[in-house]
């Protein structure tokens, strides 16, 4: 299965590029749970350098606001695997990297950290780009291997999404 997300994802990320490369636009990425897998599957496609920007992996919440400007009472009030933080991190890092679309990532992957309110595998995105922001949730099942391989598929895919739909 691992070889068949690894595919998928370089699959994605070509795809992805593509789509960019076409409207002459770039992406940048603020992941958590992630650990920067999306930025890791984007940059693994040659020349990249020519629609990825930047990105962070902002695991803690004070890296969430020194890096990308998550605001410290948002954080307080949600909790970091909210969709009010997300929100936050994809229009912080879009702003900061000048780029045309900001993907944001954050969850519990596991196997701890859950609750009744906020289990094991729910991660929030959220896309930033000039047409607006949209976010979204998954309750992904699995370890955390798995959970991440996941959110890192679908990140990939809605902002292919997005980006045709521009």
């Amino acid at each position: 299965m691992l070889n068949t997300q690894l595919k998928t994802k370089f699959q994605l990320a070509q795809q992805l590029g593509d789509a960019l490369l076409a409207q002459n636009a770039s992406v940048c990425t603020v992941e958590s749970c992630t650990g920067g897998g999306v930025a890791f599957a984007i940059t693994d496609i040659a020349g990249s350098s020519h629609w990825m920007n930047q990105s962070w992996v902002t695991y803690s919440n004070e890296a969430k606001s020194q890096l990308v400007g998550v605001d410290a009472e948002v954080l307080t009030q949600f909790g970091a695997v909210s969709q009010e933080v997300v929100s936050q991190m994809a229009r912080g890092g879009r702003a900061r990297a000048k780029a045309d679309y900001a993907v944001s990532i954050s969850g519990i992957a596991g196997p701890g950290g859950g609750s009744e309110d906020k289990p094991v595998g729910l991660v929030w995105f959220a896309i930033d780009c000039e047409a607006g922001l949209s976010t979204f949730s998954r309750c992904f099942s699995g370890d955390r291997q798995q959970v991440r391989e996941q959110a890192i598929v679908l990140a990939l895919e809605k902002l292919i999404q997005r980006v045709v739909q521009a």
